[in-house]
C-alpha cells in the first residue's frame, strides 16, 4: 500500500507542476513550452482532471496557437484538441471554435491545413457541433485546402440534401479547379444515395455537368463525364413514358462526344459512362460504329433540357475511334463498354462482331483477352453469329500462345451456332490442332468438343461417320491408346446422343464401348458435365442401345448450362471489370446442381445431399477460382500489375460476403487463404522468372517474400478441414512450386532444408494419390526429375538449372471447392485484465495466467501449445492436453470452450511486465525444425490466434 500512496502523491505532484505551468503561461501571455506541451496529455485523458482544469488548458492552446507559428508546435497542439475532444465530448464546441478561427487557418503549410481539417471532422463526429451555418461559412473562407477538403468530407456530416445539393451546385462555379472537381464529385455521391424527384432540380445539375465538360482541367472534365451519366440516368427516369427514349439517346450521345478528348482519363471515362446508359436506340448505336452519319441520322436533334440541343451525328465512330485509341486502356475500356451494350441489338452486336474480331490481332494481351470477353458475352446473350470470314480468326486464337486466350476462345465456341458443316469441321480441325500443339489444354479441349457436338447433334454424326476408321481397333483388335486424336473424336460421338437437335441419327453402339476404355481422360475433360460415375453408366446404357436419347436415360441433372460461365474481368485501369454476381435461384431450382464437379472419393448419396447444401456458395467461390486460374497466366505473361489488380478485387468480393448458414465461413475463409497464396506466390514468381528482366528486390527482401508465402502456404494446409484428396493435392501442388522457386535462387536458398521439404512434399503427394486422381504434368515431371537425380546426397540434387526448367512445366490449375471444409481458428482471452487491471505476480516465481480459450474445428488428436513470450529471448511453449480438458460450455462438437492456466516461469524482477500469448497447431508434416526451446513443439507452428497481450504487476503482498 506504501507504494502505490507513494505513486499517487508523485503523479499529484506532476499535475500541479503543469497546472502551474499553464496558469505562468497564461499569465505572462507567452505560449507553451515543448515540455509543457508534452506532458498535457496526462491531464486530458486522466478522467479525475476536473472541467476548469480542462477550460485552463484549452485556454492555454488558444494563445499557444496565437503566439507560436512553428509547424512542429503546431501539430502537436493539434494532437492534444484532438485528444481533448474525444475524452471531453461537451468541451468539443470550444474546441471547434478555436480550429475553425481565420488564424489557424492562415498558416501556409498544406500539411497543417490538412491535420486542422482532420480535426474538425472528427469533432463533428463525436460533438455533432457542425451545424449548416458554420460549414458554408467555412467553406467560404478563404483558405482553398480547407474548402477542398470541406467538400470531399461533407457526406460525412449530417446535412439537408438540400444544403449539400446548393453548396455543391455553388462550387462548381469555383476558380479553383480541384475545388470544381470535389464540387462535381459531391453532386455524384449525392445523386447515388440521395432520393430526387424535382425534375427543375435533376435538369439543373445535369446541365451544370455537361457545361463542365468544357473545362479547361482534365481532372474537372472527368468529373463532369461521371456527373452527367450519374443526372442523365436519373433524367431519364423522371421523363415521361414516351420521352425516355429520347433523353436516353441524348444522354448517351453526350457522353458519346468526349471520347475524342485530349486526355486518356476523360476517355476512359466516358467509355465507362457510356457502358451504363441502359436504354439506347438501335440506330445510335449503329452510328458508333460508323464515321460516316447514316441516313436516318443526319438531321435527328435530341433537347433533353429546354436549351440544350444535341445532334445524334456528335456520336458518330465513337467506338471506332475508341478502338483505333493508341493506348491500350482506353481500347480495352471501348471493348468492355461494348460488352454491355450487345445485349440491346442483334444488328449492333453482329457489327461489333467484326470490329472484336479487328482486335484479335492487338499487341496488348489483356486488349484481345477482353475483346474474346465481349465476344462471349454475345454468345451468353445469343447475339453471336458466327460467319465464315469470322472462323479463322477463332482459330488462330485457338493455337495462340497464352493459355488464357486459348481457354477464352474455346468457351466461345462451346457456345457458337455454326450454320454450315464446313465451319463446323474447321473448328473440330481447330480444337484438335490446338491440342497437337498444347496437350496440356486436353481437358478443356474435350470439354469444348462435347458442348460443341451438343449442339450440332447432325453435323457431329455427319462427321464421325467420316472419321469412323480412325477409331476401329487396329488388325490386331487392339485400341490405339496412345492417340489423342481418337479420344478427342470418341467424346465428340458420345455428346451426340444428348443433342437439343431433334432426329439425330444413332452413333453406333460399339463407338460407346470403345470411349469407355478412355474412362479416366474423358472423365477429367467432362468433370464440369457429369461425374466419373454417371457418365460410366451413360457409357454403358449406350453401349447396349442402337438409339438413345435424353428422355430415356435420366442425364439432365448431370449437364451443364453453358450460359452460365463467368467472363473474366481484366479492365485493369476501368473502374467497372466484370464482377462476378452470386446468384440466387428465382425458380426454385439450382443451375449450380448442374456445375458440380467431379467428387472424389464420396458415395453418390453423401454428393447429392452435398450438392443440396451451401451450392450457391461453392459456386461463388468456384468462380473465383476460375478468375484466379485466368489471371495466373498474366503472370506467366509478365503483365503482374494486371494480376495483382484482379486479385486485390477478389480478395474485396469475397471478404464482403457473409453467409449465415453452417460452413459458410469456412469456405470464404479458405478462399481467402488462397488468394493470400496465389497473390504472395505471383510476387515471388514475377521476380525470380525470366519474364522480368530487372529485379528490383534484393535478397534479403525476397527471403522475407519466401518467409511470407511459406507461412500463408502452412495456413493453408493445416488449417482447414474436410478438404478432399483432390483439393489437398492442388495444395500440395503450390507447395512444390514454392520449393522449386527457392532452389533455383541458390543465394537465398538453404539447399538442405529446401530439398527435405521438397522430398517429404512429393512423399505425401504419392501417399494421397488415388488411381482416380490424376496427378498435374508438373508433379509427374518433378516425381520422375528426382527418381532420375541421385537422391542418395541432398547436395546432389542441388541444381539449379534443373529445378528452373521444372518451373516452366508448371501451370497453375483450377482449383475447385467440392465440398465445405471447415475453418480450425481459436480465440484467446484473458478475463478483466488491462493495463489498469494487470495480474498479480511475484518475481522469480511462476506466475498464473488464467486463458479462457475458445476451439472451433479442433480435433483432440491435435497438439496444441500456448505459446508466452516476454522478448525474442525469453519465450516458453506450454503443451494443451485436450484428452484432459473437458469443455464447460455445452455446444456443437466443433467448439470447445473452457479455461486453461498457464504458467509463467521466466517472472523478471520488476514492478511491472507484459507478455504475449497466442495458440499454436503443430504440423506434423512440417520436419524442418526451427523451434529452438527445449520441451516446446517439435515441428513448426501454425498460429490459431492473433497474440493476446497480457498485463501483469507485481502483488502488494511481496
Amino acid at each position: 500500500m506504501g507504494m502505490v500512496a507513494e505513486l499517487e502523491r508523485r503523479q499529484s505532484a506532476m499535475e500541479l507542476h503543469i497546472i502551474n505551468s499553464i496558469q505562468q503561461s497564461l499569465d505572462n501571455n507567452q505560449p507553451l513550452s515543448f515540455q509543457a506541451l508534452a506532458s498535457l496529455r496526462s491531464l486530458i485523458i486522466n478522467p479525475a482532471t476536473p472541467d476548469s482544469t480542462l477550460s485552463s488548458v484549452l485556454d492555454a492552446l488558444s494563445r499557444s496557437l496565437q503566439l507560436n507559428r512553428d509547424p512542429v508546435f503546431l501539430h502537436h497542439a493539434l494532437k492534444l484538441l484532438s485528444d481533448l475532444a474525444s475524452h471531453r465530448p461537451h468541451l468539443s464546441p470550444f474546441a471547434l471554435d478555436l480550429l475553425r478561427s481565420d488564424s489557424l487557418f492562415s498558416s501556409a503549410s498544406p500539411r497543417l491545413v490538412g491535420e486542422s481539417l482532420s480535426v474538425l471532422l472528427s469533432l463533428a463526429s463525436i460533438g455533432n457541433d457542425i451545424d449548416a451555418a458554420r460549414f458554408v461559412s467555412l467553406c467560404l473562407g478563404p483558405s482553398v485546402s480547407v474548402r477542398q477538403c470541406l467538400l470531399r468530407n461533407a457526406e460525412k456530416l449530417v446535412f439537408r440534401e438540400s444544403v449539400l445539393l446548393a453548396v455543391f451546385l455553388g462550387f462548381t462555379r469555383d476558380p479553383y479547379p480541384y475545388v470544381r472537381k470535389e464540387a462535381l464529385d459531391g453532386l455524384v455521391k449525392l445523386c447515388k444515395n440521395g432520393d430526387f424527384d424535382d425534375r427543375d432540380v435533376i435538369e439543373g445539375c445535369y446541365c451544370r455537368a455537361v457545361e463542365l465538360l468544357r473545362d479547361a482541367e482534365n481532372y474537372v472534365r472527368s468529373a463532369a463525364v461521371r456527373a452527367v451519366c450519374e443526372w442523365g440516368r436519373l433524367l431519364v427516369i423522371c421523363s415521361e413514358d414516351m420521352n425516355k427514349q429520347d433523353s436516353s439517346d441524348a444522354v448517351f450521345i453526350q457522353l458519346g462526344c468526349m471520347v475524342r478528348d485530349m486526355s486518356v482519363d476523360v476517355r476512359l471515362e466516358a467509355f465507362e459512362a457510356l457502358g451504363k446508359i441502359g436504354l439506347v436506340s438501335e440506330d445510335i448505336l449503329l452510328q458508333t460504329l460508323s464515321k460516316k452519319v447514316l441516313g436516318i441520322n443526319k438531321d435527328k436533334a435530341f433537347k433533353p433540357v429546354e436549351g440544350l440541343d444535341i445532334s445524334a451525328s456528335a456520336v458518330a465512330g465513337a467506338y471506332i475511334h475508341g478502338l483505333e485509341d493508341e493506348f491500350s486502356e482506353v481500347r480495352m475500356s471501348a471493348c468492355y463498354s461494348l460488352r454491355t451494350l450487345t445485349v440491346f441489338s442483334l444488328r449492333f452486336a453482329c457489327e461489333a462482331l467484326n470490329l472484336m474480331m479487328d482486335m484479335l490481332n492487338d499487341d496488348s494481351t489483356v486488349v484481345r483477352l477482353q475483346a474474346l470477353d465481349t465476344i462471349h458475352h454475345m454468345a451468353t446473350s445469343n447475339h453471336l453469329k458466327v460467319e465464315k470470314i469470322h472462323i479463322h480468326r477463332f482459330l488462330s486464337a485457338l493455337v495462340d500462345s497464352s493459355s488464357v486466350i486459348r481457354s477464352m476462345t474455346r468457351k466461345i465456341l462451346k457456345l457458337a451456332k455454326l450454320p454450315q458443316f464446313k465451319l463446323f469441321k474447321l473448328c473440330i480441325d481447330g480444337l484438335l490442332g490446338n491440342l497437337e500443339i498444347y496437350p496440356q489444354d486436353e481437358a478443356d479441349v474435350f470439354s469444348a468438343l462435347f458442348h460443341i457436338g451438343r449442339n450440332h447433334g447432325k453435323f457431329t454424326v455427319h462427321i464421325i461417320e467420316e472419321v469412323s476408321p480412325e477409331m476401329e481397333p487396329a488388325s490386331g483388335g487392339k485400341l490405339s491408346f496412345d492417340s489423342t486424336r481418337v479420344a478427342a473424336f470418341l467424346v465428340l460421338a458420345i455428346s451426340a446422343p444428348l443433342s437439343h437437335e431433334k432426329d439425330v441419327s444413332a452413333i453406333p453402339p460399339r463407338i460407346f464401348s470403345y470411349a469407355v476404355t478412355w474412362l479416366g481422360r474423358i472423365s477429367y475433360g467432362l468433370s464440369d458435365l457429369m461425374n466419373q460415375e454417371k457418365l460410366l453408366a451413360y457409357l454403358s446404357e449406350c453401349s447396349r442401345s442402337s438409339t438413345i436419347s435424353l428422355a430415356d436415360f435420366k442425364i439432365n441433372e448431370a449437364l451443364l448450362t453453358v450460359e452460365s460461365d463467368a467472363p473474366i474481368p481484366l479492365c485493369s485501369k476501368v473502374d467497372s471489370p466484370v464482377s462476378m454476381p452470386f446468384w440466387k435461384d428465382s425458380g426454385g431450382t439450382s443451375d449450380y446442381h448442374h456445375q458440380e464437379f467431379l467428387s472424389l472419393g464420396k458415395s453418390a448419396a453423401h454428393a447429392e445431399y452435398e450438392l443440396g447444401e451451401h451450392s450457391e456458395l461453392r459456386k461463388y467461390v468456384n468462380l473465383i477460382f476460375k478468375k484466379v486460374k485466368d489471371f495466373w497466366s498474366l503472370v506467366e505473361l509478365g503483365c503482374t500489375t494486371e494480376a495483382f489488380k484482379g486479385i486485390r478485387a477478389c480478395k474485396e468480393e469475397v471478404a464482403s460476403f457473409t453467409a449465415d448458414s453452417p460452413g459458410s465461413s469456412g469456405a470464404v475463409a479458405f478462399t481467402l487463404q488462397y488468394l493470400q497464396v496465389i497473390g504472395m506466390l505471383a510476387k515471388v514468381w514475377g521476380h525470380l522468372r525470366p519474364t522480368k528482366m530487372l529485379n528490383p528486390y534484393g535478397v534479403g527482401k525476397l527471403e522475407l517474400l519466401f518467409a511470407k508465402l511459406d507461412r500463408r502456404l502452412r495456413e493453408i494446409s493445416n488449417r482447414f478441414i474436410g478438404l478432399f484428396k483432390g483439393e489437398e493435392l492442388q495444395i500440395l501442388d503450390l507447395v512444390l512450386v514454392a520449393c522449386l522457386l527457392r532452389l533455383s535462387k541458390m543465394e537465398i536458398c538453404c539447399c538442405n532444408a529446401a530439398m527435405k521439404l521438397l522430398l517429404s512434399t512429393v512423399a505425401h503427394v504419392e501417399y494421397l494419390h488415388e488411381g482416380s486422381i490424376e496427378l498435374s504434368n508438373f508433379v509427374t515431371e518433378v516425381k520422375k526429375s528426382l527418381h532420375d537425380a541421385d537422391s542418395s546426397s541432398s547436395s546432389s540434387t542441388c541444381k539449379p538449372l534443373l529445378f528452373k526448367k521444372l518451373l516452366d512445366s508448371f501451370s497453375l490449375q483450377q482449383f475447385v471447392l467440392y465440398g465445405t471444409p471447415r475453418y480450425i481458428h481459436a480465440e484467446l482471452a484473458v478475463p478483466s485484465n488491462d493495463s489498469e487491471n494487470p495480474l498479480p505476480f511475484i518475481p522469480g516465481i511462476p506466475a498464473s495466467i488464467p486463458l479462457a480459450i475458445t476451439l472451433h474445428n479442433v480435433l483432440t488428436e491435435s497438439r496444441l501449445w500456448v505459446r508466452i513470450s516476454m522478448n525474442e529471448e525469453s519465450t516458453q511453449f506450454v503443451f494443451l492436453d485436450l484428452n484432459l480438458i473437458r469443455n464447460e460450455k455445452r455446444s456443437i462438437n466443433v467448439v470447445r470452450e473452457f479455461t486453461f492456466v498457464a504458467p509463467f516461469y521466466r517472472t523478471p524482477k520488476a514492478i511491472s511486465f507484459t507478455v504475449r500469448a497466442s495458440l499454436g497447431l503443430e504440423c506434423f508434416r512440417e520436419n524442418i525444425d526451427q523451434v529452438k526451446v527445449f520441451g516446446g513443439p517439435k515441428c513448426e507452428l501454425t498460429y490459431l490466434c492473433p497474440e493476446k497481450e497480457i498485463f501483469l504487476c507485481k502483488s502488494t503482498e511481496c
